[in-house]
């Protein structure tokens, strides 16, 4: 039998007899990182149950933060900075030279992180409403920005900033006493980077090759000698097919298409990165870029640290207080992991508890939408994040960090304008649960299907008075009103006598944001609700307490 059937097995709970020489050496439901109710196995896992601090939460923040960020040029840069004829290539050319000779690795040496304050910015960030808070534990980039025991040399305490990155952002958020994750995106090193195996094909270096084929003995001489750039680079193998295609990595992110699977090496010493991550920090909840889990369906190493977190926090808590995401997940697999949607979000209340990550910006800093003002207002953040409470969702924020760790005065006022809004209206968010149905209007009738692992963020029309979310806690409704009614009267359509929603008798109404005491009226059509004649802070939402 071949490794791939015998994971498939394995994953299906068929296992014994069946398994094969590499898994039995592995001892793979015996080993150590999995002692506990937890196996590896999709049947295994999927016996999670979401613990009730990730469902009262609501709201978390995120620094997806490294180097990738130090040239304030966008997502993706190590690996679209290898792309000829890209806007991030030419960046590249013109602010550090051919990536023949100055690659992603020196971007690493000149990242120093010098103005960067964990601590003030987890406390803002607390201020402004979130209940847990996310750092990234390494990129696609593939450095590890922790004391890493199984990538020794290259991570952001012997390289860059010289500094425990993950080890400052955990203390920060263990001293603001909120719930600490970290998230993982270095499984698709080996594919994401083949784009540093090529060569200009125009120009004085044409044929050049770029800098990901380096070795150790080339370092002679360099800043980085005595250092291996394939354990960085991990490109000493055989393209993906169509690895020419910049966008082929799309088609093959699930481990298939053609693209060139990484070596046992490469995966154990992920798994053991991970792992070490995991008992170094102790993080509450894991987030990972993957399809399901990191490498599957061609490893079941996803699959051991998955267990391993889980037995883990059972062993501490007697119960299993963590958290880990995946996208694009079966509905076997969402019982197992909270099912994690990028930037969008679902259209419907959906059974089990899920989260949608999103950002005011790009994903790693980019200097032309700050100078261009191009970021999410709190206005559409504070829709977003009522549209997917209202559909049993979490709202994953991140605000993007520049290179020297600070974040600038345009993030940090949107911050301080959804912490405005959250103080006056906190109680309609957290610690509630959905309601009969999600809400009503115009929007929800033009939003965007799903694709891939989301992406139907702003496909919508805009939210307006005519749009209304529900949520419940403690007996009580909530509906938000999605802007202030221009008459001063919202109508709720969902909430008629003839509608059989709402089977009570209302005795009272008050604004949330200032608890005033409101009139209403309501008939067999709608539920009619009369406004203060004063617009109060924050109008953009407007939650009403209806008892």
């Amino acid at each position: 039998m071949n490794r791939r059937n015998a994971i498939k097995l394995a994953a299906s709970g068929i296992v014994g007899l069946y398994l094969s020489p590499l898994l039995a050496q592995r001892n793979l439901l015996g080993s150590p990182d999995f002692k506990g109710p937890f196996e590896p196995t999709w049947d295994s896992l999927a016996k999670y149950q979401v613990p009730d601090w990730f469902r009262d939460a609501k709201f978390g923040m995120w620094a997806h933060w490294g180097p990738q960020c130090e040239p304030e040029a966008g997502d993706w840069y190590a690996r679209s900075m290898y792309q000829e004829g890209s806007r991030q290539y030419k960046f590249h050319l013109e602010k550090y030279g051919h990536p023949s000779k100055f690659g992603f690795k020196d971007i690493i040496n000149v990242w120093k992180a010098d103005n960067w304050n964990p601590e003030e910015l987890v406390s803002l960030y607390k201020d402004a409403g979130a209940k847990y808070f996310m750092a990234m534990a390494n990129h696609h980039d593939n450095l590890d920005l922790y004391n890493s025991k199984y990538q020794p040399n290259w991570n952001s305490t012997k390289m860059g900033p010289k500094k425990d990155i993950i080890a400052g952002w955990e203390k920060a958020a263990r001293k603001a006493n909120l719930p600490f994750a970290v998230s993982v995106h270095a499984a698709h090193a080996w594919s994401w980077f083949e784009t540093a195996q090529r060569s200009d094909k125009n120009g004085p270096l044409a044929g050049v090759p770029y800098d990901g084929k380096l070795t150790k003995a080339d370092g002679k001489g360099t800043w980085w000698e005595g250092l291996d750039p394939q354990e960085l680079y991990a490109q000493n193998h055989p393209l993906s097919e169509k690895s020419d295609d910049n966008n082929g990595i799309h088609s093959q992110w699930n481990w298939g298409n053609g693209v060139a699977k990484p070596s046992e090496t490469y995966v154990e010493n992920f798994h053991n990165r991970t792992i070490d991550l995991i008992d170094k920090y102790n993080p509450d909840m894991l987030y990972f870029d993957d399809t399901a889990l990191p490498l599957w369906p061609i490893s079941d190493a996803g699959l051991r640290i998955a267990a391993h977190l889980y037995n883990k926090s059972f062993q501490e808590n007697k119960s299993v207080q963590t958290v880990i995401t995946g996208k694009i997940l079966t509905e076997q697999q969402r019982k197992a992991l909270v099912w994690d949607i990028e930037k969008g979000q679902s259209n419907e209340i959906e059974p089990l508890p899920w989260q949608t990550d999103t950002c005011i910006g790009n994903w790693h800093y980019d200097r032309s939408v700050y100078e261009n003002k191009r970021y999410k207002s709190a206005k559409t953040v504070v829709h977003s994040l009522i549209d997917v409470v209202s559909k049993n969702g979490n709202l994953m924020l991140n605000i993007p960090v520049r290179g020297d760790g600070s974040i600038d005065e345009l993030e940090r006022q949107i911050v301080k304008e959804i912490g405005a809004w959250m103080k006056l209206n906190g109680s309609s968010i957290y610690g509630t649960r959905p309601w009969k149905i999600f809400g009503e209007g115009p929007q929800q009738e033009s939003a965007g299907a799903l694709t891939a692992q989301g992406f139907n963020e702003g496909k919508g029309k805009p939210f307006t008075s005519q749009d209304i979310r529900f949520v419940q806690k403690d007996n009580v409704l909530y509906a938000t009103v999605m802007d202030w009614p221009e008459n001063g009267i919202a109508v709720i359509k969902s909430l008629g006598t003839e509608m059989s929603y709402y089977t009570g008798k209302i005795k009272q109404i008050k604004l949330v944001s200032t608890g005033e005491k409101l009139n209403f009226k309501q008939n067999s059509q709608a539920l009619e609700v009369y406004f203060p004649k004063q617009k109060t802070e924050a109008s953009f939402a407007n939650a009403l307490e209806i008892s």
